[in-house]
């Protein structure tokens, strides 16, 4: 890749305390958008992900999965040969005769999504079109989307972004004087998903629904009453397509430790009315749970400095949570794409001294981490290794994806996860 520019004199940022954000267009390290696939084929339970691509994307989707040889997965690859890409043989014509396999061993497929690649995508193949005669073929039994699971200039948790953006046209339209309703978008563990579900009925907000549902048919309806809350913080695209369909969006931190969850339930409680001592009789004793479970590391992690390299779109909560819940002090806070709309309740929680930066240029991005000497790096999997090589106590972004971390119960599970590489360090220095 071309360095395009270095690093662009910083700008303010508008609202968020008018923070300056340092711009960076250079060499950057991504991970590639298939990889949204591991946690989303696990959630949409009747869906199917068919990824046309080349071996090298089967290859990295076995690895990532760590799928045994006698599991069936709900995803696969379609791959392209050389007959494909030389043009000798019609692709269409070859993707037509995949997926009419796969759906007659898959009967319980109601959902399948067609994923490009960076290959599909080089070759200019139209899964759009694709999908749409497809979906002809096979509709009423099975509903065909596509989108783009590309690392070509994304970044990995765009999959997801991109999937859930692609849903959202086909959602069944709101029932006129439906009443309001609460959306909470982003894919999170089933156990995390209950725990939200059991608050807010217990807060009395009743009409809640999850995108993506759990099952195909379950896909919750949207509408001029329908409020949404997000419940990841890179999901630009989903949370645009939401609003051209009339939906509001709930603006608050995002749901991370104890005062993130809070701060994110009480915003949907004030959409809803709920009365403050109504909302504190539900999420207190929770809360001090949560408290109870982050506090037993404050003592490790207390003045710690954090630098977090571009990687997840999680940089800016996760920063706020460290800082506000664990005494942290995140010096560098790298992000790839910065939303200001969707992180501002965030980045306003953030100490002045911090960096934001948007983008990246590897090469002086890694001069200002040697130069900080920060006790925990937070990074993708391409840096962490050197990095430790050096001496640098790293934590994994993709970690951090994979993990249950939202909500209260999971918010000592959390913190742990940046303790455990310091007192890792701590041992092994001993």
């Amino acid at each position: 890749m071309n360095i395009i520019d270095k690093t662009l004199p910083s700008a303010p940022a508008s609202g968020c305390n008018d923070r300056p954000v340092l711009h960076q267009r250079g060499q950057h390290e991504v991970f590639c958008g298939l990889t949204g696939i591991m946690w989303l084929h696990r959630k949409i339970q009747d869906a199917f992900f068919l990824i046309v691509g080349s071996r090298t994307c089967a290859h990295l989707m076995q690895s990532a999965a760590g799928v045994m040889i006698f599991a069936e997965p709900r995803f696969g690859t379609a791959i392209m040969d050389e007959r494909d890409l030389a043009g000798i043989a019609d692709m269409h014509d070859e993707l037509d005769s995949v997926v009419e396999k796969l759906l007659a061993r898959r009967p319980e497929i109601k959902l399948l999504f067609l994923v490009g690649s960076c290959p599909s995508e080089v070759i200019k193949l139209d899964l759009g079109r694709a999908a749409e005669r497809l979906s002809v073929t096979h509709s009423p039994s099975v509903r065909i989307l596509n989108y783009s699971g590309s690392g070509i200039e994304t970044t990995f948790t765009q999959g997801e972004d991109a999937c859930l953006a692609s849903l959202v046209p086909s959602l069944p339209a709101e029932p006129e004087n439906a009443p309001d309703e609460l959306m909470v978008v982003g894919a999170l563990s089933d156990v995390v998903e209950d725990q939200f579900d059991r608050l807010f009925k217990e807060m009395g907000i009743d009409t809640v629904r999850f995108l993506p549902a759990r099952l195909a048919d379950d896909m919750p309806a949207v509408g001029n009453n329908t409020k949404f809350i997000l419940a990841q913080p890179f999901l630009t695209d989903t949370a645009r397509a939401l609003k051209d369909r009339g939906a509001e969006l709930i603006q608050a931190p995002f749901p991370l430790g104890a005062e993130g969850t809070t701060a994110w339930l009480k915003a949907c409680a004030d959409q809803f009315g709920i009365s403050d001592e109504i909302f504190h009789a539900v999420t207190e004793k929770p809360k001090q749970r949560a408290e109870r479970a982050v506090a037993m590391h404050f003592e490790n992690l207390q003045g710690k400095t954090v630098f977090f390299f571009p990687d997840s779109q999680l940089e800016i909560p996760l920063a706020r949570f460290l800082h506000q819940e664990l005494g942290m002090k995140p010096s560098e806070v790298g992000t790839p794409y910065l939303n200001k709309t969707l992180l501002s309740a965030d980045i306003e929680m953030l100490p002045e001294e911090t960096l934001l930066s948007e983008g990246q240029d590897v090469d002086l991005q890694l001069e200002r981490c040697r130069e900080e000497k920060p006790d925990i790096v937070v990074c993708g999997l391409g840096l962490a290794n050197p990095l430790e090589v050096e001496g640098i106590t790293t934590k994994w972004s993709i970690e951090l994806v994979f993990t249950p971390i939202q909500g209260y119960e999971q918010a000592g599970d959390l913190a742990e996860l940046f303790a455990r590489p310091l007192n890792r360090r701590t041992r092994l220095e001993v």
